[in-house]
């Protein structure tokens, strides 16, 4: 039997939603381990200028805690 935790993240990109979802679990895997998987919740996108500047994801990550 395992145990998993939930956290929730936000990260934001110049680039893409992709990159943001990247940069989100790659920080999410520096500071917890046994990661196994994300719910992308949001995507928002702040706009100045008519042009999209930030892509921004607020997403739920699962890890793993105790396993057997």
């Amino acid at each position: 039997m395992s145990v998993a935790k939930v956290i929730e993240v936000s990260a934001t990109s110049k680039t893409s939603f992709d990159d943001a979802i990247k940069e989100g679990i790659a920080r999410a895997c520096d500071t917890v381990a046994n990661v196994r998987g994300a719910w992308i919740k949001e995507q928002k996108i702040t706009v100045e200028d008519g042009r999209i500047t930030t892509y921004r994801v607020n997403m739920q990550v699962t890890f793993v805690i105790g396993a057997e």
